[in-house]
């Protein structure tokens, strides 16, 4: 992302998922906000597995954070919120909402909400954060974030952006949590570990967002991730593919629609073990 502009890639994901709610029926992730926060506008020239995709890393972490929710949480943490709409369609009594973002993406986006009418609920707390000069901690402290309380994490669409440095460093935040606390995030495998095709449609995705100034920058090898995970003190994992999510979400669609392979890998990660 540039110094001092919004993320455009934010802008991208979001269209995404508008365009989801219109072209994909029935969707696999419904979001009625998802059309009003962009103003109905979708892609022109879009990839259903790229849109498949999107969609479905939302809707796998909405699932999640219900059962989350179950189990006690009360507070959920959007990191990197970009136009995400959760805080807004919030279903869930008493949840704490908060949404950490780059200050110019979130100054951005709450200039779309007030243009498009989407109110502010009063469970939402913004957290700017500027990585450069401050601490994923220290913003969230200072935002009223409470540390001893049960969490759920929702990171979608961030991972390969960072240096696995930042990775791991939030990471061991997220482990310090209480155990019942939980993160989910998106990430794509080592080009090694793909096939050529896989390789081929991977490149031409790295090669559009470097062209938008944002280049990924980490890929991870999904054994060596789930050790890193059991080292710092997640013990309940789950980590799926194209043929997983597939398998749960895609299954006898009229339409067809499905996530081919390019090293797309959604995970879930429970601090503690299952309470």
């Amino acid at each position: 992302m540039e110094e001092g502009r919004p993320s455009r890639t934010a802008w991208r994901v979001a269209m995404r998922r508008a365009a989801h709610q219109i072209f994909d029926i029935p969707p696999v992730f419904a979001d009625p906000l998802a059309l009003q926060i962009v103003e109905g506008q979708t892609p022109a020239n879009d990839s259903p597995s790229l849109r498949a995709f999107m969609a479905v890393r939302s809707r796998y972490s909405d699932d999640q954070l219900a059962a989350a929710v179950e189990r006690g949480v009360v507070q959920c943490v959007v990191l990197g919120a970009g136009l995400d709409t959760f805080a807004y369609r919030n279903p869930y009594a008493g949840l704490r909402v908060f949404e950490v973002d780059h200050p110019a993406t979130q100054a951005w986006k709450r200039q779309l909400l007030e243009h498009t009418g989407i109110a502010i609920p009063d469970s939402l707390t913004f957290v700017p954060v500027d990585f450069e000069t401050q601490t994923l901690r220290d913003g969230l402290e200072r935002g009223g974030f409470r540390f001893d309380r049960l969490t759920f994490f929702s990171w979608l669409g961030v991972v390969p952006y960072l240096t696995g440095e930042a990775f791991e460093s939030t990471l061991r935040l997220i482990a310090s949590m209480p155990e019942g606390s939980a993160v989910v995030f998106d990430y794509g495998a080592t080009r090694d570990s793909l096939g050529p095709r896989e390789q081929e449609a991977r490149d031409a995705l790295s090669a559009r967002v470097a062209a938008a100034g944002e280049p990924f920058k980490l890929f991870l090898d999904p054994g060596a991730l789930a050790a890193c995970l059991q080292s710092i003190g997640f013990t309940a994992q789950e980590d799926l593919n194209a043929t997983g999510l597939n398998a749960r979400y895609f299954q006898d669609r009229a339409d067809g629609l499905r996530l081919m392979g390019t090293g797309g890998h959604v995970l879930s990660a429970q601090v503690g073990g299952i309470t």
